[in-house]
């Protein structure tokens, strides 16, 4: 894609947007089973009980994998789950979403494990993207995260940055307990710190459902084709149009002729 820009009086300047092709995507989804991910929301599932975050997140993901293969069916999914460290939910990679289907039915919430360490989940996901990289494709992590109070740590220090990290952050409002503001800056650093390509963090501390899928549809973008998170200005907000004053001339209106 080609243009130009500017005008009679000044040398126009070219610019030159590169086609190449976009990698396939071997994607980690890794899910807090801390039990803050309990946490009820404002809304209730079929049953008529509340849908608690975990509820949410399990359709989000199975959303968010049946939209990426129809995008793509070449795309794959592994499933790991955070506690005190990151452990495999499922390991092998996959773009069967029957098989995702059933490891996402099998997330549970577990103890209280303290302050979660990343730096397994970092250091698998370096060694994973290896293997992506070596079958000429692209690996990305999505931390979904729901500790209020809690920062992780790590100690990860990559020399090459090989894979994209995703975090979407689910938390309490701000209050004497909880400092999610603090968590927020945490992820932000981790994320800046080992994040191959343009990666999101996006939270909520709404409890609303459907905020959480929507950020599971801006997830759904392409690494390789991403914008700035600071110029992401979808989706668009639905406002409520205001009615015309009546003093304004519409269409309809006949003009009063003077006398």
């Amino acid at each position: 894609m080609e243009g130009s820009e500017g005008d009679s009086s000044a040398r126009a300047t070219k610019y030159v947007l590169e086609s190449k092709p976009l990698k396939n995507e071997d994607i980690l989804i890794c899910v807090d089973v801390d039990p803050e991910s309990l946490v009820e929301l404002k809304a209730t599932g079929s049953n008529g009980r509340p849908l608690t975050r975990l509820d949410s997140i399990k359709q989000a993901i199975l959303l968010f994998v049946n939209a990426k293969l129809t995008i793509n069916p070449e795309h794959r999914f592994a499933f790991a789950t955070l506690g005190k460290s990151a452990s495999w939910l499922k390991k092998e990679f996959s773009n069967d979403a029957e098989s995702a289907i059933a490891s996402i039915r099998g997330l549970s919430a577990t103890s209280s494990s303290g302050q979660p360490d990343l730096t397994h989940l970092f250091k698998v996901a370096a060694h994973e993207a290896k293997k992506s990289h070596a079958q000429n494709r692209i690996f990305r992590v999505i931390l979904i995260y729901c500790r209020s109070s809690v920062q992780p740590l790590h100690q990860y220090t990559p020399d090459k940055r090989l894979f994209t990290l995703d975090v979407m952050y689910l938390h309490d409002k701000p209050g004497p307990e909880n400092c999610p503001q603090a968590v927020y800056d945490t992820l932000v650093e981790a994320l800046e710190q080992v994040s191959e390509y343009e990666g999101y963090i996006l939270e909520s501390g709404q409890g609303l459902v459907r905020i959480i899928f929507r950020h599971m549809c801006i997830l759904l973008s392409h690494p390789q084709q991403r914008c700035m998170q600071d110029d992401v200005d979808f989706p668009k907000a639905l406002t409520k149009k205001s009615p015309a004053p009546e003093s304004m001339s519409t269409e309809d209106s006949v003009p009063v002729p003077s006398q």
